[in-house]
Protein backbone atom coordinates (compact mmCIF):
# COMPACT_ATOMS: atom_id res chain seq x y z
CA UNK A 1 0.00 0.00 0.00
CA UNK A 2 1.01 3.79 -1.01
CA UNK A 3 2.03 6.14 1.84
CA UNK A 4 -0.76 7.83 0.37
CA UNK A 5 -3.11 5.08 0.82
CA UNK A 6 -1.74 4.19 4.19
CA UNK A 7 -2.77 8.03 5.39
CA UNK A 8 -6.35 7.56 3.69
CA UNK A 9 -6.54 4.55 5.82
CA UNK A 10 -5.56 6.02 9.63
CA UNK A 11 -7.57 9.37 8.70
CA UNK A 12 -10.71 6.97 8.16
CA UNK A 13 -9.94 4.65 10.88
CA UNK A 14 -9.99 7.67 13.60
CA UNK A 15 -13.18 9.37 11.97
CA UNK A 16 -14.61 5.79 12.93
CA UNK A 17 -13.35 6.07 15.82
CA UNK A 18 -10.41 4.54 16.27
CA UNK A 19 -7.93 4.48 19.61
CA UNK A 20 -5.92 8.12 18.82
CA UNK A 21 -3.24 6.45 21.38
CA UNK A 22 -2.84 3.62 18.83
CA UNK A 23 -2.85 6.17 15.77
CA UNK A 24 0.02 8.13 17.65
CA UNK A 25 2.75 5.68 19.06
CA UNK A 26 2.20 4.16 15.54
CA UNK A 27 3.13 7.01 13.67
CA UNK A 28 6.02 7.46 16.17
CA UNK A 29 7.11 4.05 15.46
CA UNK A 30 7.05 4.42 11.98
CA UNK A 31 9.05 8.07 12.35
CA UNK A 32 11.91 6.43 14.07
CA UNK A 33 11.85 3.39 11.17
CA UNK A 34 11.96 6.14 8.56
CA UNK A 35 14.56 8.11 10.62
CA UNK A 36 17.31 5.46 10.48
CA UNK A 37 16.84 5.12 6.89
CA UNK A 38 17.00 8.72 6.16
CA UNK A 39 20.38 8.92 8.66
CA UNK A 40 22.29 7.08 6.36
CA UNK A 41 20.53 8.14 3.29
CA UNK A 42 23.01 10.55 0.96
CA UNK A 43 22.62 14.01 -0.38
CA UNK A 44 21.67 13.17 -3.86
CA UNK A 45 19.44 11.16 -2.84
CA UNK A 46 17.73 13.90 -0.04
CA UNK A 47 17.79 16.10 -2.71
CA UNK A 48 15.98 14.22 -5.61
CA UNK A 49 13.31 13.14 -3.42
CA UNK A 50 12.48 16.80 -2.67
CA UNK A 51 13.07 18.10 -6.15
CA UNK A 52 10.20 15.21 -6.39
CA UNK A 53 8.29 16.63 -3.58
CA UNK A 54 8.13 20.15 -5.08
CA UNK A 55 6.73 18.97 -8.34
CA UNK A 56 4.33 17.02 -6.88
CA UNK A 57 3.42 20.12 -5.07
CA UNK A 58 3.16 22.19 -8.57
CA UNK A 59 1.71 19.25 -10.09
CA UNK A 60 -0.82 19.42 -7.16
CA UNK A 61 -1.78 22.97 -7.44
CA UNK A 62 -5.70 22.11 -8.16
CA UNK A 63 -6.31 19.94 -5.23
CA UNK A 64 -4.16 22.17 -3.13
CA UNK A 65 -6.41 24.89 -3.90
CA UNK A 66 -9.89 23.26 -3.59
CA UNK A 67 -8.40 22.17 -0.36
CA UNK A 68 -7.68 25.58 1.01
CA UNK A 69 -11.09 26.71 -0.60
CA UNK A 70 -12.61 24.64 1.99
CA UNK A 71 -10.52 25.67 4.63
CA UNK A 72 -11.43 29.54 4.37
CA UNK A 73 -14.96 29.17 3.79
CA UNK A 74 -14.82 27.57 7.12
CA UNK A 75 -13.05 30.14 8.93
CA UNK A 76 -15.35 32.83 7.14
CA UNK A 77 -17.93 30.89 8.79
CA UNK A 78 -17.05 31.45 12.05
CA UNK A 79 -15.93 35.27 11.43
CA UNK A 80 -11.88 35.22 12.08
CA UNK A 81 -10.05 38.10 11.39
CA UNK A 82 -8.58 39.23 8.29
CA UNK A 83 -5.56 38.77 9.23
CA UNK A 84 -6.14 35.29 10.24
CA UNK A 85 -7.28 34.89 6.79
CA UNK A 86 -4.06 36.17 4.98
CA UNK A 87 -1.77 33.70 7.57
CA UNK A 88 -4.19 30.23 5.86
CA UNK A 89 -4.75 32.02 2.46
CA UNK A 90 -2.83 30.01 -0.62
CA UNK A 91 -2.77 31.12 -4.40
CA UNK A 92 -1.29 30.09 -7.33
CA UNK A 93 1.83 32.10 -6.60
CA UNK A 94 1.79 31.38 -2.95
CA UNK A 95 1.86 27.00 -3.87
CA UNK A 96 4.49 27.95 -6.16
CA UNK A 97 6.63 30.06 -3.79
CA UNK A 98 5.98 26.93 -1.21
CA UNK A 99 7.37 24.41 -4.17
CA UNK A 100 10.55 26.98 -4.76
CA UNK A 101 11.28 26.93 -1.11
CA UNK A 102 11.26 22.87 -1.36
CA UNK A 103 13.45 23.21 -4.46
CA UNK A 104 16.23 25.68 -1.96
CA UNK A 105 16.04 23.35 0.79
CA UNK A 106 16.72 20.77 -1.80
CA UNK A 107 19.88 22.48 -3.31
CA UNK A 108 21.64 23.62 0.07
CA UNK A 109 24.68 21.59 0.93
CA UNK A 110 23.58 18.96 3.28
CA UNK A 111 24.93 19.61 6.89
CA UNK A 112 24.48 15.68 7.83
CA UNK A 113 28.40 14.69 8.09
CA UNK A 114 30.01 18.00 7.88
CA UNK A 115 33.04 18.48 10.15
CA UNK A 116 32.48 21.59 11.97
CA UNK A 117 35.83 21.28 13.62
CA UNK A 118 39.41 18.79 13.66
CA UNK A 119 42.17 18.99 16.11
CA UNK A 120 44.86 16.52 17.08
CA UNK A 121 45.98 15.77 20.26
CA UNK A 122 49.51 15.62 21.60
CA UNK A 123 49.14 11.69 22.05
CA UNK A 124 48.03 11.48 18.56
CA UNK A 125 44.20 11.37 18.59
CA UNK A 126 42.50 13.08 16.12
CA UNK A 127 39.16 14.51 16.90
CA UNK A 128 36.58 15.64 14.84
CA UNK A 129 33.18 17.24 15.64
CA UNK A 130 30.81 16.16 12.98
CA UNK A 131 26.99 16.93 12.41
CA UNK A 132 24.31 14.30 12.95
CA UNK A 133 20.68 14.31 12.68
CA UNK A 134 18.54 14.97 15.94
CA UNK A 135 16.22 12.32 14.61
CA UNK A 136 12.34 12.55 15.04
CA UNK A 137 11.38 16.00 15.02
CA UNK A 138 7.25 16.85 16.22
CA UNK A 139 6.52 20.11 14.79
CA UNK A 140 2.84 21.79 16.22
CA UNK A 141 1.47 24.52 14.40
CA UNK A 142 -1.12 26.63 13.46
CA UNK A 143 -3.29 27.96 10.34
CA UNK A 144 -0.52 28.43 7.94
CA UNK A 145 -0.39 25.57 5.57
CA UNK A 146 3.01 26.59 4.21
CA UNK A 147 4.54 24.99 7.37
CA UNK A 148 3.62 21.60 6.37
CA UNK A 149 6.37 22.26 3.39
CA UNK A 150 9.02 24.42 5.38
CA UNK A 151 9.18 22.04 7.96
CA UNK A 152 9.25 18.70 6.22
CA UNK A 153 11.83 19.78 3.73
CA UNK A 154 14.15 21.16 6.41
CA UNK A 155 13.68 18.11 8.51
CA UNK A 156 13.66 15.69 6.00
CA UNK A 157 16.82 17.81 4.39
CA UNK A 158 18.79 17.24 7.84
CA UNK A 159 18.38 13.54 8.12
CA UNK A 160 15.35 13.88 10.65
CA UNK A 161 11.88 12.20 10.56
CA UNK A 162 8.75 14.47 11.43
CA UNK A 163 5.82 14.64 12.54
CA UNK A 164 3.40 17.92 11.84
CA UNK A 165 0.71 18.81 13.61
CA UNK A 166 -0.90 21.69 12.00
CA UNK A 167 -4.01 23.78 13.13
CA UNK A 168 -7.85 22.49 12.60
CA UNK A 169 -7.97 25.85 10.52
CA UNK A 170 -5.91 24.09 7.73
CA UNK A 171 -6.36 20.73 8.35
CA UNK A 172 -7.37 20.40 4.41
CA UNK A 173 -4.51 22.78 3.06
CA UNK A 174 -2.08 20.92 4.94
CA UNK A 175 -3.12 17.25 3.85
CA UNK A 176 -3.59 18.50 0.49
CA UNK A 177 0.18 19.75 0.55
CA UNK A 178 1.57 16.59 2.51
CA UNK A 179 -0.30 14.24 0.33
CA UNK A 180 2.28 16.14 -2.78
CA UNK A 181 4.68 15.67 -0.68
CA UNK A 182 4.39 11.98 0.46
CA UNK A 183 3.94 11.00 -3.48
CA UNK A 184 6.57 12.89 -4.33
CA UNK A 185 9.40 10.93 -1.47
CA UNK A 186 7.95 8.03 -2.13
CA UNK A 187 8.74 8.07 -6.09
CA UNK A 188 12.28 8.51 -4.82
CA UNK A 189 12.92 5.38 -3.26
CA UNK A 190 12.75 7.08 0.36
CA UNK A 191 9.98 6.79 2.92
CA UNK A 192 6.94 8.67 3.24
CA UNK A 193 6.79 8.08 6.68
CA UNK A 194 10.19 10.27 6.69
CA UNK A 195 7.21 12.86 7.00
CA UNK A 196 4.20 12.55 8.53
CA UNK A 197 0.56 14.58 9.63
CA UNK A 198 -1.26 13.58 11.88
CA UNK A 199 -4.82 12.82 10.46
CA UNK A 200 -6.94 13.88 13.26
CA UNK A 201 -8.13 17.09 14.60
CA UNK A 202 -8.20 15.27 17.99
CA UNK A 203 -6.56 17.75 20.65
CA UNK A 204 -5.55 14.62 22.66
CA UNK A 205 -2.73 13.92 19.35
CA UNK A 206 -0.89 17.36 20.73
CA UNK A 207 -0.73 15.64 24.20
CA UNK A 208 0.34 12.64 23.13
CA UNK A 209 3.41 14.21 20.84
CA UNK A 210 4.56 15.95 23.80
CA UNK A 211 5.10 13.16 25.90
CA UNK A 212 7.13 11.83 23.37
CA UNK A 213 5.16 8.94 22.61
CA UNK A 214 7.43 6.42 24.56
CA UNK A 215 10.79 7.86 23.70
CA UNK A 216 10.44 8.15 19.92
CA UNK A 217 10.39 11.69 19.63
CA UNK A 218 13.26 13.78 20.25
CA UNK A 219 12.15 17.32 19.95
CA UNK A 220 9.19 19.34 19.70
CA UNK A 221 8.95 22.49 17.48
CA UNK A 222 5.81 24.73 18.57
CA UNK A 223 4.81 27.32 15.54
CA UNK A 224 1.91 29.64 16.47
CA UNK A 225 0.53 32.06 19.04
CA UNK A 226 1.51 32.40 22.23
CA UNK A 227 -0.98 30.26 23.79
CA UNK A 228 -0.26 27.55 21.91
CA UNK A 229 4.04 27.66 22.96
CA UNK A 230 2.77 28.23 26.35
CA UNK A 231 0.62 24.49 26.04
CA UNK A 232 4.07 22.94 24.60
CA UNK A 233 6.48 24.34 26.65
CA UNK A 234 4.11 23.98 29.88
CA UNK A 235 3.40 20.14 28.79
CA UNK A 236 6.46 18.86 27.04
CA UNK A 237 8.59 15.75 28.17
CA UNK A 238 11.24 16.18 25.78
CA UNK A 239 13.08 19.65 24.44
CA UNK A 240 11.71 22.60 22.70
CA UNK A 241 12.82 24.53 20.34
CA UNK A 242 10.90 27.99 21.22
CA UNK A 243 9.32 29.86 18.74
CA UNK A 244 7.78 33.02 20.97
CA UNK A 245 5.51 35.76 20.11
CA UNK A 246 7.55 38.42 17.63
CA UNK A 247 6.72 41.57 19.36
CA UNK A 248 9.41 43.36 17.08
CA UNK A 249 10.67 47.05 17.37
CA UNK A 250 11.01 49.44 14.72
CA UNK A 251 13.39 52.49 15.95
CA UNK A 252 14.22 55.71 13.96
CA UNK A 253 17.72 57.18 15.40
CA UNK A 254 18.67 60.52 14.81
CA UNK A 255 20.03 61.19 12.54
CA UNK A 256 17.87 59.39 9.73
CA UNK A 257 16.77 59.95 6.25
CA UNK A 258 12.87 60.44 6.05
CA UNK A 259 12.09 58.96 3.11
CA UNK A 260 13.91 55.72 4.06
CA UNK A 261 12.22 55.30 7.18
CA UNK A 262 8.92 56.08 5.88
CA UNK A 263 9.75 53.09 3.56
CA UNK A 264 11.15 50.67 6.32
CA UNK A 265 8.16 51.26 8.71
CA UNK A 266 5.81 50.92 6.02
CA UNK A 267 6.71 47.80 4.85
CA UNK A 268 7.88 46.22 8.31
CA UNK A 269 4.26 47.13 9.71
CA UNK A 270 2.02 46.74 6.58
CA UNK A 271 3.53 44.43 4.27
CA UNK A 272 2.04 41.66 6.06
CA UNK A 273 0.12 41.91 9.55
CA UNK A 274 -0.18 38.82 10.23
CA UNK A 275 3.79 37.10 10.39
CA UNK A 276 5.74 36.82 13.35
CA UNK A 277 8.25 39.64 11.83
CA UNK A 278 5.25 42.24 11.65
CA UNK A 279 6.92 45.21 13.82
CA UNK A 280 4.33 45.31 16.38
CA UNK A 281 6.19 49.18 17.54
CA UNK A 282 7.55 52.03 16.15
CA UNK A 283 10.03 54.47 18.75
CA UNK A 284 10.99 57.84 17.45
CA UNK A 285 14.03 59.60 18.52
CA UNK A 286 12.88 62.64 20.60
CA UNK A 287 15.65 64.71 18.65
CA UNK A 288 13.51 63.40 15.56
CA UNK A 289 9.81 64.27 17.19
CA UNK A 290 9.14 67.70 15.19
CA UNK A 291 10.55 66.30 11.74
CA UNK A 292 9.74 62.69 11.48
CA UNK A 293 7.13 61.74 13.98
CA UNK A 294 4.29 63.65 12.28
CA UNK A 295 4.65 61.92 8.65
CA UNK A 296 5.18 58.48 9.96
CA UNK A 297 2.14 58.54 11.90
CA UNK A 298 0.22 60.03 9.02
CA UNK A 299 1.62 57.84 6.84
CA UNK A 300 0.84 54.32 8.95
CA UNK A 301 -3.03 55.93 9.32
CA UNK A 302 -3.79 56.55 5.78
CA UNK A 303 -2.80 52.88 4.69
CA UNK A 304 -5.07 51.81 7.25
CA UNK A 305 -2.85 51.20 10.11
CA UNK A 306 -4.40 51.77 13.81
CA UNK A 307 -1.81 54.10 15.82
CA UNK A 308 -2.01 53.74 19.59
CA UNK A 309 0.61 56.46 20.95
CA UNK A 310 2.05 57.92 23.93
CA UNK A 311 1.15 61.52 25.04
CA UNK A 312 3.58 63.46 22.50
CA UNK A 313 2.47 60.86 19.77
CA UNK A 314 -0.75 61.58 20.27
CA UNK A 315 -0.38 65.43 19.73
CA UNK A 316 0.61 65.02 16.43
CA UNK A 317 -2.40 63.55 14.62
CA UNK A 318 -6.14 63.34 16.41
CA UNK A 319 -6.54 60.05 14.91
CA UNK A 320 -4.22 58.08 17.66
CA UNK A 321 -5.29 56.21 20.53
CA UNK A 322 -3.89 56.61 23.64
CA UNK A 323 -1.87 53.74 24.35
CA UNK A 324 -2.34 51.56 27.52
CA UNK A 325 0.61 49.83 29.34
CA UNK A 326 -0.46 46.63 27.80
CA UNK A 327 0.13 47.79 23.91
CA UNK A 328 3.91 48.24 24.52
CA UNK A 329 4.00 44.41 24.66
CA UNK A 330 1.25 43.22 22.30
CA UNK A 331 1.88 41.39 19.21
CA UNK A 332 -1.19 42.45 17.87
CA UNK A 333 -0.71 40.29 14.39
CA UNK A 334 -2.85 42.82 12.66
CA UNK A 335 -2.82 46.08 11.18
CA UNK A 336 -2.15 48.06 14.86
CA UNK A 337 0.73 49.28 15.59
CA UNK A 338 2.21 51.26 19.19
CA UNK A 339 4.07 54.38 19.01
CA UNK A 340 6.19 55.96 21.35
CA UNK A 341 9.43 58.71 21.67
CA UNK A 342 12.63 58.06 23.34
CA UNK A 343 15.12 60.00 24.54
CA UNK A 344 17.91 58.77 22.24
CA UNK A 345 19.53 54.73 21.88
CA UNK A 346 20.35 53.73 25.06
CA UNK A 347 16.20 54.18 26.21
CA UNK A 348 15.34 52.78 22.77
CA UNK A 349 17.30 49.79 23.86
CA UNK A 350 15.87 49.58 27.54
CA UNK A 351 12.60 49.99 26.16
CA UNK A 352 13.00 46.85 23.63
CA UNK A 353 14.87 44.90 27.29
CA UNK A 354 11.64 45.33 28.61
CA UNK A 355 8.72 44.98 26.33
CA UNK A 356 10.18 42.78 23.47
CA UNK A 357 10.32 39.24 22.87
CA UNK A 358 13.78 38.86 21.66
CA UNK A 359 12.18 38.07 18.06
CA UNK A 360 13.30 41.31 15.84
CA UNK A 361 13.99 44.50 16.19
CA UNK A 362 15.61 46.98 13.75
CA UNK A 363 17.18 50.53 13.74
CA UNK A 364 17.29 53.30 11.24
CA UNK A 365 19.59 55.57 11.09
CA UNK A 366 22.31 57.31 9.75
CA UNK A 367 24.50 57.50 12.73
CA UNK A 368 27.08 54.55 12.44
CA UNK A 369 28.00 54.12 16.09
CA UNK A 370 24.46 54.36 17.22
CA UNK A 371 23.98 51.54 14.84
CA UNK A 372 26.26 49.38 16.67
CA UNK A 373 25.47 50.31 20.24
CA UNK A 374 21.56 48.81 18.62
CA UNK A 375 23.21 45.87 16.94
CA UNK A 376 25.33 44.61 19.72
CA UNK A 377 23.06 45.75 22.84
CA UNK A 378 19.38 44.71 22.04
CA UNK A 379 19.15 40.86 22.85
CA UNK A 380 16.90 39.61 20.07
CA UNK A 381 17.21 36.62 18.16
CA UNK A 382 17.84 38.94 14.85
CA UNK A 383 18.85 42.22 14.64
CA UNK A 384 18.70 44.98 11.65
CA UNK A 385 20.20 48.69 10.80
CA UNK A 386 18.30 50.00 8.29
CA UNK A 387 16.03 47.14 6.95
CA UNK A 388 12.79 46.20 7.65
CA UNK A 389 11.65 43.50 10.70
CA UNK A 390 10.19 41.55 7.58
CA UNK A 391 12.85 40.06 6.27
CA UNK A 392 12.92 37.81 9.60
CA UNK A 393 12.21 34.78 7.88
CA UNK A 394 14.26 31.71 6.81
CA UNK A 395 13.68 31.54 3.29
CA UNK A 396 15.44 35.43 3.01
CA UNK A 397 18.36 33.97 5.21
CA UNK A 398 18.98 31.37 2.53
CA UNK A 399 17.74 28.63 3.96
CA UNK A 400 15.17 27.53 2.01
CA UNK A 401 12.51 28.09 4.62
CA UNK A 402 12.36 27.96 8.07
CA UNK A 403 10.47 25.72 11.08
CA UNK A 404 10.12 28.75 13.46
CA UNK A 405 11.93 31.42 14.72
CA UNK A 406 13.87 30.22 18.24
CA UNK A 407 13.69 32.89 20.51
CA UNK A 408 15.80 30.94 23.26
CA UNK A 409 19.22 30.56 23.68
CA UNK A 410 20.26 27.13 23.60
CA UNK A 411 20.94 24.96 20.38
CA UNK A 412 18.99 27.33 17.54
CA UNK A 413 18.33 30.85 17.26
CA UNK A 414 16.96 33.00 14.67
CA UNK A 415 15.57 30.92 11.53
CA UNK A 416 15.65 27.45 12.60
CA UNK A 417 16.43 25.67 9.26
CA UNK A 418 18.07 22.27 8.32
CA UNK A 419 21.48 23.17 9.85
CA UNK A 420 19.62 23.96 12.98
CA UNK A 421 18.20 20.73 12.99
CA UNK A 422 21.15 18.96 13.57
CA UNK A 423 22.92 17.86 16.83
CA UNK A 424 26.74 16.75 16.34
CA UNK A 425 28.90 13.69 17.35
CA UNK A 426 32.99 13.55 18.16
CA UNK A 427 34.97 11.04 15.78
CA UNK A 428 37.90 9.74 17.87
CA UNK A 429 40.63 8.37 14.98
CA UNK A 430 44.04 6.96 17.57
CA UNK A 431 46.43 4.43 16.43
CA UNK A 432 46.42 2.22 19.82
CA UNK A 433 46.34 4.67 22.75
CA UNK A 434 44.78 4.04 25.86
CA UNK A 435 44.80 6.36 28.87
CA UNK A 436 47.42 6.47 32.01
CA UNK A 437 46.42 5.09 35.48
Amino acid sequence: MSGVNKMDAKLKAVEAGGDVGVLMHGMGKRARAAARVLALAGAAKKSAALNAAAKAVRDDTAKILQANAEDLAAARKNNVAAAFIDRLALDEKRIGAMAEGIETVAALPDPVGEVTAAWDRPNGLKIERVRTPLGVIAVVYESRPNVTADAGALAFKAGNAVILRGGSDSFRSSQAVHAAMMRGIESAGLPADSIQLVPTRDRDAVGLLLSGLDGMVDVVVPRGGKSLVGRVQAEAKVPVFAHLEGVCHVYVNAPADLDMAKKIVLNAKMRRTGVCGAAETLLVDRKLAGSHLKPLVEMLIDAGCEVRGDDETKKVDARVVRASEEDWSAEYLDAIISVGVVDGVEQAVDHIGRYGSHHTDSIVTDDAQAAETFLSRVDSAIVLHNASTQFADGGEFGFGGEIGIATGRLHARGPVGAEQLTSFKYRIRGSGQTRPG
